[in-house]
């Protein structure tokens, strides 16, 4: 991987984690497809953070393996999540990103204003009653409403990932917040690769909250829904 353009901090966090789950994975006994997710996942969300395009690919790869570890785990929201929308989504993103480099290897980026964010609250909160529902009627399904909160919020956060919204990092605060809750629960339960997915998801957290103040920084202050500034990406 090419590390030009990376600051101190990105590439401490990087090898920190990475480092922290190939040690404990010999204590945990984790598997190499749950060792995989891991590191791709890692990965991809720094690369997401510095809004780098190719955070896709690592993040197709990653997808495809955590919703083979999900249905080990009975979390079929995620089954769904990760094969039915974060697979086509992924290559999808690839290109509207594609798009949006210019000659200076930049990628626009959007905020919305306080209407935009009310509608996304109102929506997540609609949808995962609706789907938690949905998930009660299925046999063996584990944290039915968590799962739907986590799935519902994750395909929001995504499309606004794709279109270049800074807010879409609020968004993954919160799910990386529910999803070690959900798997510190399925850990409690001695569930398949659980141990790793809670580190995975704790390393997403810490990124999460430096991708919020990297592209808010980058992103111009003056209130309007269609503000724009440009990140690196490269």
């Amino acid at each position: 991987m090419n590390f030009k353009g990376w600051n101190l901090f990105e590439i401490a966090w990087l090898t920190t984690f990475s480092a922290i789950m190939l040690i404990l994975s010999f204590f945990w006994k984790t598997n190499l497809l749950g060792i995989s997710v891991y590191l791709t996942g890692v990965v991809c969300v720094v690369l997401a953070a510095k809004g780098n395009v190719w955070n896709y690919v690592f993040g197709l790869y990653n997808s495809i393996g955590y919703a083979w570890i999900s249905y080990e785990n009975k979390l079929f929201g995620e089954v769904m999540l990760n094969l039915l929308f974060y697979v086509p989504t992924g290559v999808i993103g690839w290109f509207m990103w594609k798009r949006q480099i210019g000659n200076d290897n930049t990628v626009i980026m959007k905020k919305m204003n306080w209407k935009g964010v009310a509608g996304l609250i109102s929506l997540c909160v609609a949808a995962t009653i609706g789907y938690g529902v949905w998930l009660t009627t299925f046999k063996g399904q584990n944290t039915p409403y968590l799962d739907a909160f986590i799935v519902v919020t994750s395909i929001i956060a995504t499309l606004a990932m794709m279109f270049r919204f800074r807010e879409q990092w609020f968004l993954y605060i919160t799910i990386n917040v529910a999803q070690i809750v959900m798997w510190s629960i399925r850990l409690f339960n001695e569930g398949s690769s659980a141990a790793a997915m809670t580190l995975m998801w704790t390393a997403y957290l810490v990124n999460s909250v430096y991708g919020l103040y990297r592209w808010s920084k980058g992103a111009s202050d003056n209130g309007s829904s269609q503000d724009e500034a440009k990140i690196w990406v490269g």
